[in-house]
């Protein structure tokens, strides 16, 4: 299991509880991640060969790619490395988010493009979109940003930056009140989809604050299912056969 997602640590779960040995290989690039149950393991694999290799010592029966949607080189690495080694490959990815009446969203491809359209839409910026794409926005030297990350960002930086250190998930309520009190004009997301982060949508849509979406970035065909107990049902059938 590539994991790293509530997705992945729910689905860990629900193969243990069957008795199916699973490990879930960790990127690392969280300090202190949620553990799921099972074996875990923490680090790259150095690229499609070393996953490849991996699979075939040890004798893995089905990989499971639960990554986040914007975890683009390891999803790539995955497809490649599951072919090579002849081992049936899941994605498991949750839909994205749907933009629906009230909402005044604007989607971008990249974070160097959000960057671009920030300036022209507000002067207080809320960023939820990582700590990783942070240096995107170390150009924008006008307006005030407030980052959320799980851990501490490293430079570059946007020079007029606040750093709120928070894990989900969140509140309308709690989202509606930090938008008030940061008076915050637009918020920049990536569309993770899920529900732990929807509640900022809800109260930017509220409270009448644009939001910046960065769209997911393509992937290699796989086949895909969209929740856990699809995923459960096709390593069943992978491990029966």
């Amino acid at each position: 299991m590539l994991g790293g997602t509530g997705e992945a640590r729910a689905l860990a779960a629900g193969l243990v509880r069957r008795g199916v040995a699973v490990t879930s290989s960790l990127a690392g690039r969280v300090a202190n991640p949620r553990l799921p149950v099972g074996e875990v393991r923490v680090g790259g694999f150095g690229g499609p060969d070393g996953l490849a290799r991996w699979l075939t010592e040890h004798g893995t029966a089905a990989v499971v790619d639960a990554t986040h949607p914007f975890a683009e080189r390891i999803g790539a690495s995955a497809v490649e490395a599951a072919h090579r080694a002849n081992v049936p490959l899941l994605r498991l990815q949750r839909p994205g988010w749907q933009q629906g009446p009230g909402d005044d969203w604007h989607w971008v491809d990249t974070l160097d493009e959000a960057a671009d359209l920030v300036e022209r839409l507000g002067d207080r910026i809320f960023l939820t979109s990582g700590r990783q794409g942070l240096s995107a926005f170390a150009r924008c030297t006008r307006p005030h940003f407030l980052a959320r990350c799980v851990d501490p960002p490293e430079p570059p930086l946007p020079p007029r930056l606040e750093v709120l250190l928070d894990r989900g998930p969140y509140t309308v309520e709690g989202e509606t009140a930090l938008l008030r009190e940061h008076r915050i004009d637009v918020l920049v997301t990536k569309d993770s989809g899920g529900d732990m982060t929807t509640a900022k949508l809800v109260a930017a849509r509220q409270e009448g604050v644009p939001v910046v979406v960065v769209r997911r970035p393509p992937r290699p065909p796989a086949h895909t299912v969209a929740d856990v107990d699809a995923a459960l049902r096709w390593v069943s059938a992978i491990l029966d056969a």
